[in-house]
């Protein structure tokens, strides 16, 4: 029985696959382990959004190299660098990857390893599928309070910064039906909360059934407790969708909301079908429904031909809107994408540096500003891990805004929903203690 180790870079929808994978390998029978030295086979499932995750892997390959003397290991990409730059993986020898396997080829995973085990031959599927939603396969997850639930797969959108539609293809959604039993397995397996996946999740139609009706669905499963969604865009939120977010008491009160830009001109360079104005009035239409809505964003600085005019739009934008937090990154060229090919990454570094620095604390003030807001108060935390990087000895949750909350140990455990008054705060987590 061949031992496995996979190690996740990237986003949830990643975290997801690599439960998707984890049960395409038990059911053929290798044995899943937990460190990369106990593991005949090495699988890296990994992201391809920026540079910086890229050069990741391929250090983390050249380490992983060097931990068994001598002795066989099986080393493989899977996830969006396989389908991104599958004939370059492929043909660097220096990296010699036993197998590349793409977003929507994890069930030939165990004839592509026996092959290479038995045969000696590299194992290669890189293919995207119109149909692929993997609907028939039960996620492998380790227990927590948390369990992702991928909705939809791929995205339709084409901004022109980003490769997921040529590494996870075209949109195509679960049915409802194959959804909800899903979650009615995560109740009897203990999880109360789910978070509902997608590239563009309220994109979410099967049938004529939409997102907002799903939501509603997955709320009547008696055993969860809270509901999350990630990532919609802003141009899919008709008013049954923030009428549901608003009022039903298990869908948590966050929407993260990418902005990308605060300018319309370079909101356009970027293909992200709104303006600016329309924006603004999305986030003001989402705080009629409730006005105390979390609202969190990302934000790319230094895209090509962004003038210092424009990035002060972007920094306007974030003043007037006031994020509870800000995902800000400098703009990174992907090759193959349509900025790619159409644009020169003409912003200096310098430019890029300065613009982020004065985003993020910009960002940290507001940040800073809207957690002081919840001293005093009492909110419903969900206890997620036991023991912080800083403080072994505090637990750690969230609130329904998903907003991280720090308490001290005490008579409680993971998965208990406590009732806490917050009592300080920083820019990125609440401090509470249990009443």
């Amino acid at each position: 029985m061949k031992k496995v180790f996979i190690e996740t870079y990237g986003c949830q929808m990643n975290e997801y696959d690599t439960e998707l994978v984890r049960a395409v390998l038990s059911d053929a029978h290798y044995q899943l382990v937990e460190s990369e030295y106990d593991a005949d086979i090495i699988m890296l499932n990994t992201c391809s959004v920026r540079e910086n995750a890229n050069r990741k892997v391929y250090n983390r390959i050249h380490t992983l190299r060097s931990i068994r003397n001598g002795e066989p290991l099986f080393i493989g990409i899977l996830g969006c660098m396989a389908t991104d730059f599958r004939k370059s993986l492929i043909e660097n020898r220096e990296l010699n990857l036993d197998f590349v396997v793409g977003p929507d080829s994890y069930k030939r995973l165990p004839q592509l390893l026996n092959d290479v085990i038995n045969d000696g031959d590299k194992g290669y599927d890189v293919r995207l599928s119109e149909f692929e939603d993997y609907a028939d396969i039960y996620p492998n997850r380790k227990h927590g309070v948390n369990a992702w639930v991928a909705v939809m797969r791929g995205c339709n959108n084409f901004c022109t910064f980003c490769v997921v539609p040529y590494t996870r293809g075209r949109e195509r959604s679960r049915a409802p039906k194959n959804i909800l039993g899903e979650v009615n397995r995560l109740v009897d397996e203990g999880f109360k909360q789910v978070t509902l996946l997608g590239q563009n999740v309220n994109s979410y139609n099967y049938e004529g059934e939409n997102f907002a009706n799903l939501l509603e669905k997955v709320s009547r499963i008696d055993g969860i407790e809270r509901i999350r969604f990630t990532s919609p865009h802003p141009k899919d939120f008709p008013h049954h969708l923030l009428h549901v977010v608003a009022e039903d008491p298990k869908v948590c009160k966050h929407i993260h909301l990418p902005l990308q830009s605060g300018n319309t001109r370079i909101l356009d360079l970027m293909n992200r079908t709104y303006t600016k104005e329309e924006y603004i009035e999305l986030v003001e239409d989402i705080r009629s429904h409730y006005q105390n809505m979390v609202i969190t964003t990302d934000v790319i600085v230094g895209f090509p031909t962004e003038t210092d005019d424009e990035f002060e739009d972007t920094y306007d934008v974030m003043c007037e809107l006031a994020f509870d937090s800000a995902f800000i990154f400098k703009y990174s060229e992907r090759k193959g994408t349509t900025a790619a090919r159409r644009f020169s990454d003409d912003v200096p570094e310098d430019k890029k540096k300065e613009r982020i620095i004065r985003l993020n604390e910009l960002q940290r003030d507001i940040s800073l500003r809207k957690n002081r807001f919840h001293i005093g108060q009492v909110h419903k935390v969900l206890v997620e891990a036991e023991g912080t990087r800083k403080s072994p000895n505090d637990y750690q949750g969230r609130n329904d805004g998903n907003k991280i909350v720090i308490i001290p140990t005490g008579q409680y455990k993971v998965g208990d929903y406590l009732d806490v008054k917050i009592v300080d705060v920083t820019p990125h987590v609440l401090k509470g203690q249990v009443i």
